[in-house]
């Protein structure tokens, strides 16, 4: 055993328990999956009879020259063999139909859980290790679903029934095949223990290998253009050796356990054959009985084969299976008050109360955060990079739940608002703009499926994404590549606009909407908004002054914290930091000769 081998920790105690949960999702396919093991008594009478017809064949119809029963004994064993056939056409067909369909209920309701589960897992988590659980883990559990579970009750119920006829044929003979059962039950016990962690870590490090090429295709642009590609690489490397080195581990151990199950069932055969060639010479055992004895032990040590070879399998799925449920068993910590009624925002007044919160608990991101925001007002944030700007309409949304204070809109708590009504009735273009890879008409509708043509294009025109969208050959039909990558930066703006606009919403957040848009472009856009935001109480993350000068309230955070806050007409004359912040970030957007007299 190599060094490697020996610090590979003890198998989980709760593999049995992991594999159980596995097996439940047949439930669903009860009578599917009873058919199929039903078919395993049927093929395992078929595979106990055909050697007996064998032994008649070759003793009462070949040595004792009786033509007829040759005659009847191989056409009976012709049909066995047909009807066993069957009933393994059936039983395969039936076995992957069930399987496969775990495979499926898996799937979605991984996809399920993880459009439930809060923005703090998908913190911790990374995409990759998602993926590598959704594809290659739900695989592993269809596998052991099907084909695994099937060899196994099939080579279980053949052992005992094939160990209890040669028992009975022969009980010297037939004691002396049991002698190697426990040897091939040990080793393969003993490989399975040691197979099972190696095969946790080396999905684990799928998951980072699958991570490491997924950032690298949605950062290309970046690795290209710092010249990083000869770095990115040697990454890449460094995580693909771990990931070689661990499967040729495992390739090493089932080239070890394979030749050793083989050279024990041989083993048994030799000694078989030489005992029972002794029996039949002592006029003790009639060749048939041998053939027929040999026949028995090929389909005795045949299971016994391939128990070593899926035990591995049962140790891939139970850790397979253990990284599938840490996502379902995963709750989030965003849900809705058990008590929480349906509720319709009718002015859109949201009001901050010492709000407190931060990613990690002992790094809080903003502190003491109280501010009004009146029905219709434009609520314009403003502040450096790391200041809580984003933190806060994180909050407004729900995406996390503050750690002190509340947040409450109309007077509610939206702790108390069911997450659907909430988001529903917010409005967010986010600075980072995502688009699906579908049509454009798919994008703009993507919040109100439901929406007509002429609801599409009107929500198009008033984002001014129209006249773009026409000149496209397909128009509204035209295919937006993978993350919006055939639109410009512009374009994806508005249409991620078009998409907020459509659905009408009580309460609005732009987060930098219109930081990708020429000067013309965003005055159009700019007029769209604001017939958009007549009634409506709206967040704006500001960078430019033109939003700052409409905005109703400004709120000047820095480190977290609220240090400023009234018009800009008022801030200009009140506070020294935010006339810091105009003369160096937003004061050189003005024309020049413009001059603000404090």
């Amino acid at each position: 055993m190599t060094n490697k081998e020996k610090n590979i920790p003890a198998p989980n105690k709760n593999s049995r328990k992991i594999l159980w949960r596995c097996l439940k999702y047949l439930k669903p396919y009860w009578l599917m999956t009873t058919g199929v093991y039903l078919a395993v008594l049927v093929i395992n009478v078929v595979n106990i009879a055909q050697p007996q017809f064998i032994r008649r064949i070759i003793d009462n119809g070949i040595y004792g020259k009786d033509i007829s029963v040759l005659n009847l004994s191989v056409a009976a064993l012709l049909g066995i063999t047909l009807i066993k056939g069957i009933v393994i056409y059936f039983q395969g067909s039936w076995t992957e139909y069930a399987s496969q369909s775990v495979a499926y209920d898996l799937r979605n309701e991984i996809q399920a859980k993880l459009n439930c589960l809060s923005f703090a897992f998908h913190d911790r988590m990374e995409t990759g290790q998602i993926l590598s659980r959704a594809i290659q883990d739900v695989e592993r559990i269809r596998f052991l679903t099907g084909r695994a579970i099937l060899r196994i009750v099939e080579s279980l119920v053949l052992m005992v029934s094939t160990a209890a006829v040669l028992i009975w044929m022969n009980p010297k003979l037939g004691l002396m095949v049991m002698l190697i059962i426990p040897l091939i039950s040990y080793s393969g016990y003993s490989y399975g223990r040691k197979f099972r962690p190696l095969s946790v870590k080396i999905q684990n490090q799928l998951g980072k290998l699958t991570a490491r090429v997924e950032q690298n295709l949605l950062g290309a642009q970046v690795v290209k253009g710092f010249a990083q590609e000869d770095a990115e690489i040697e990454r890449f490397a460094q995580q693909n050796e771990i990931w070689f080195n661990q499967s040729a581990l495992a390739a090493r151990m089932e080239s070890i356990n394979v030749p050793l199950l083989d050279l024990i069932a041989n083993l048994g055969t030799v000694l078989i054959l030489w005992y029972g060639g002794t029996l039949v010479l002592q006029g003790e055992l009639s060749l048939g009985e041998l053939v027929a004895f040999t026949t028995y032990l090929s389909q005795l040590v045949r299971p016994l084969r391939l128990l070593g070879r899926v035990i591995p399998a049962l140790a891939i799925a139970a850790s397979a299976g253990e990284r599938i449920f840490g996502i379902l068993d995963d709750e989030s910590i965003i849900h809705d008050n058990p008590d929480a009624q349906p509720f319709v925002i009718t002015s859109g007044h949201v009001c901050f109360e010492n709000v407190a919160f931060g990613y990690e608990d002992d790094h809080p991101v903003v502190e003491n955060i109280t501010f009004e925001a009146l029905p219709g007002q434009v609520v314009a944030l403003l502040g450096a990079t790391g200041s809580g700007k984003s933190t806060i309409i994180n909050l407004i949304t729900r995406f996390y739940d503050p750690q002190a204070g509340r947040i409450t809109i109309d007077g509610m708590d939206i702790r108390d608002i069911p997450l659907r009504d909430l988001r529903r009735q917010i409005g967010i273009v986010l600075q980072d703009t995502r688009l699906f890879a579908a049509s454009i008409r798919e994008n703009i509708a993507f919040g109100k499926p439901e929406a007509s043509e002429d609801e599409i294009v009107a929500a198009a025109r008033q984002a001014q994404a129209h006249d773009f969208i026409m000149e496209m050959s397909d128009g509204y039909d035209a295919l937006v590549g993978e993350r919006g990558i055939t639109l410009s930066g512009g374009q994806k703006q508005r249409i991620a606009i078009a998409r907020t606009l459509l659905t009408d919403p009580r309460i609005l957040i732009l987060d930098d909407a219109t930081s990708s848009v020429d000067t013309q472009t965003e005055q159009l856009i700019q007029q769209a908004l604001q017939q958009l935001m007549e009634g409506k109480t709206t967040f704006i993350i500001a960078h430019r002054l033109s939003t700052v000068r409409r905005a109703d309230l400004i709120l000047l955070l820095e480190n977290g914290r609220i240090l400023a806050h009234g018009t800009h007409a008022e801030l200009i004359h009140s506070s020294d930091l935010y006339y810091e912040v105009y003369q160096h970030q937003l004061r050189p957007e003005e024309r020049a000769g413009l001059e603000v007299v404090r």
